[in-house]
């Protein structure tokens, strides 16, 4: 069956479903990156600014509901792999069911309390108007967020990741001319950039409920399927929380680290708003390789086949190391023309302290990209506890350490405070997943 990674050519495999993987996340990330640029060069550093202490906010909802989609395509892939057809449609519908509820409860908490949560992090006066105003309306358009990503990870838990990118890059596409039309065009500033990607996303959304409908009979449901099993629930919400708090710990302590560099000047949030898009432009192909590595491992889990467990996080491994060296070099020689992309060449303070953050963490992406493939292997054999626990450590070293090193050294400082939580993070790791190892290796 299409997406069945059971048997086969291993390599082939991992490659083609990571590359959708990460293509979709590029059209993803180009939301943001397009409303950095746009509103960076067209609105002023005040405006770039307040779009990036709204972003860690933004991404903390945002990631939690991905959290939550992945925690369910994990149960999926389990269900396909086993040819469990009735469970796993099952599945698909008390998915969607519950966790559209939650995100329409979180949605307007958001909403809420964005303003309380800006003051606290102690963002200029300014900017904080405009950063209310772009939050507020990001966060009323999660249910679009959730409406695609239960879709993309049902789609991928079955063994396709092609379709979603597909649906993706046509939105990014429209993204980008609405961002203009809004902006430039209409005049309708900060409030523009944030309800162009509020429509981007309810297309990737519609487009595809659309192809199901018409192509994935699996998927398809009528009123008497909708099935909304209480103790599939369960299971389900286990998996989903583990998953969705680890996204919320990683972003919580972005948020965290964004209240140091707040400190240090609209200047500084200026350029820190733009390296952070580059850095997830760096680390959301590491993430996918992992996430590519769950869903071969969670499928061969439920197949039984440990020996190609072995062989795929092996092939995984290498992947993410070649990638990792590649983009390096790129970050490394190209600092300058990024941080001119973002901002205009009169910003030379930002433009600068970017550079020098830039110039660092191509040395130290190898870190992130290991702990990326560590973690795909622990959600694929169900240990999510793991990642979650992992993930905390990296958080508290890293903004524990952000805000002294950010008084001492400026934005640099907030590069070591990474590279700290990510050491924290692997020696928490590695002993677990020597045990996880040896295990495996019995079971083949």
């Amino acid at each position: 069956m299409n997406g069945d990674m059971t048997s086969g050519k291993i390599t082939p495999q991992l490659v083609k479903f990571t590359i959708p993987l990460v293509l979709g996340n590029f059209c993803q990330l180009t939301y943001n990156a397009t409303d950095s640029i746009i509103v960076g060069r067209y609105l002023g550093t005040n405006a770039l600014a307040a779009v990036g202490v709204a972003s860690p906010i933004m991404n903390i909802a945002i990631f939690f509901i991905i959290g939550i989609c992945l925690g369910m395509s994990i149960l999926m892939s389990e269900f396909f792999g086993a040819g469990n057809y009735v469970k796993l449609r099952h599945e698909v519908t008390t998915s969607i069911i519950g966790g559209g509820i939650f995100t329409l409860l979180l949605s307007g908490l958001g909403i809420l309390f964005a303003g309380p949560i800006l003051r606290l992090l102690a963002t200029p006066e300014i900017i904080l108007a405009d950063a209310v105003l772009y939050l507020r309306i990001i966060l009323g358009g999660l249910i679009f967020t959730f409406g695609y990503n239960i879709y993309a990870s049902s789609l991928r838990g079955m063994g396709n990741a092609k379709l979603p990118l597909y649906f993706l890059a046509v939105s990014a596409l429209l993204n980008i001319v609405m961002d203009l039309l809004f902006i430039l065009k209409l005049q309708m500033g900060i409030e523009g950039a944030a309800l162009a990607t509020i429509a981007a996303e309810a297309l990737s959304a519609l487009f595809c409920w659309i192809y199901v409908e018409l192509k994935v009979p699996l998927l398809r449901f009528r009123r008497k399927d909708w099935v909304f099993d209480h103790a599939l629930l369960r299971v389900t919400a286990n998996y989903s929380f583990v998953t969705a708090m680890q996204q919320i710990t990683l972003h919580l302590g972005k948020l965290m680290v964004q209240g140091a560099v707040n400190t240090l000047g609209v200047a500084s949030i200026a350029a820190f708003n733009a390296v952070v898009r580059m850095d997830d432009y760096v680390m959301t192909p590491q993430q996918n390789i992992g996430h590519a590595n769950t869903t071969f491992i969670a499928q061969n889990r439920g197949g039984g086949k440990f020996q190609r467990i072995v062989k795929g996080y092996l092939i995984g491994l290498r992947m993410e190391l070649i990638y990792t060296l590649i983009v390096s070099v790129a970050i490394f020689a190209c600092a300058r023309p990024i941080m001119e992309l973002f901002l205009d060449k009169g910003e030379e303070e930002a433009i600068q302290a970017g550079i020098n953050y830039l110039h660092i963490m191509a040395f130290i992406y190898w870190m992130p990209a290991l702990t990326n493939i560590i973690q795909g292997l622990f959600r694929g054999m169900g240990k999510m506890k793991i990642t979650l626990n992992s993930t905390f450590v990296q958080m508290v070293g890293r903004v524990i350490a952000a805000f002294p090193l950010a008084y001492w050294f400026g934005l640099k400082g907030i590069v070591i405070a990474c590279l700290i939580g990510w050491v924290c993070m692997l020696s928490y790791e590695l002993p677990f997943f020597l045990k996880q190892w040896k295990t495996i290796k019995k079971e083949q």
